[in-house]
């Protein structure tokens, strides 16, 4: 398991580049790029090396925990996996590639795409003070040409990438991601409807086209969520102090709603079943909500008077992957 939060070799690269700029200018200029996103716009706003910094220290924390839960749940499904090269699509400062890094030794190759010049830089100014990635190729230019050029990879990631495409772009984008991918394919989005819609819609597209699902959905069928619910998760890091002084916020901790889609060329053996809230223990029994391996949804409640699987239920959390009796 890799932990939420940044290595300490990153926070301390923020933290020196960082020094002697104004936080509340910081402040200002992530508040305005967290409003074009959610007003649906895209990484172009980011436009001056202070914008690349003030969203990387806003936002590079809160993706990075998001990649490496989902890196966490793969890692449990495929212990063996140990790909050697990896292509990062949407790169922005790299975020996946950081993440990657942390949970497979095996990597030696890292290549990395995106259309905005200073979350490039941002990027290669990071990855020069780290081992392992000062090797790291990063194309600029449009994610269509630069992945139709790329090198295929043995583990393909696109994170938070799927919500800033056009919904004419974005299935000759998921076509192009398999395309390049050797064994694994990685989606995260943001853990909204919007962003459950959108692997909604590349999971069924890429079903069809051959890929097996790893995760997190325990079976091929279609979702059985029916609106206005839909599946995310989350993942609690814990913010440092550039961090707070950049937000302006004094809570020690962020949660990251996400959802994710792990797809992989041959199947892979899943778990029966995955948790989709935090369960609820009471003094009778244990109640989870469960995506099975039939396809289907069940809220199941496990009695204290079972003990053996009381014990295993009380230690589930949202977004695990469990084991449960047929």
């Amino acid at each position: 398991m890799i932990s939420p939060d940044l290595p300490a070799a990153l926070k301390a690269t923020f933290e020196a580049k960082l020094h002697g700029l104004s936080r509340q200018d910081a402040g200002q200029r992530a508040a305005r790029i967290s409003q074009t996103y959610r007003g649906g716009g895209t990484s172009s706003t980011i436009a001056t090396e202070a914008d690349a910094l003030a969203y990387a220290v806003v936002r590079m924390p809160a993706t990075y925990a998001a990649v490496t839960a989902c890196l966490n749940a793969l890692m449990e499904l495929r212990p063996d996996f140990a790909p050697t090269t990896l292509l990062d699509v949407g790169a922005g400062p790299a975020t996946a590639s950081f993440a990657a890094t942390e949970a497979f030794a095996s990597l030696t190759s890292f290549n990395a795409l995106d259309a905005n010049p200073v979350l490039r830089t941002l990027a290669l100014d990071l990855a020069i003070e780290t081992d392992r990635l000062r090797g790291l190729d990063y194309v600029l230019g449009n994610a269509r040409i630069s992945l139709d050029k790329a090198v295929p990879a043995d583990f393909v990631v696109a994170s938070y990438v799927i919500n800033e495409l056009s919904e004419a772009e974005r299935s000759t984008i998921i076509d192009a991601l398999w395309a390049k991918t050797r064994d694994t394919l990685l989606i995260v989005e943001p853990g909204t409807p919007a962003g459950y819609a959108r692997i909604i819609a590349a999971r069924t597209q890429l079903i069809a086209a051959g890929a097996h699902v790893a995760a997190p959905c325990p079976h091929d069928q279609p979702c059985p969520l029916i609106a206005p619910d839909w599946c995310h998760f989350v993942q609690r890091l814990t913010r440092s102090r550039a961090h707070k002084q950049v937000k302006g916020v004094d809570v020690p901790f962020e949660d990251e709603k996400f959802i994710y889609l792990a797809l992989t060329r041959a199947p892979v053996a899943r778990p029966t079943a995955r948790v989709l809230a935090q369960p609820a223990i009471t003094k009778v029994a244990a109640t989870a909500k469960l995506c099975c391996a039939d396809g289907t949804l069940q809220i199941a409640s496990i009695s204290r008077r079972d003990k053996p699987a009381f014990a295993a239920a009380r230690r589930w959390n949202w977004g695990d992957g469990v084991v449960t009796k047929t």
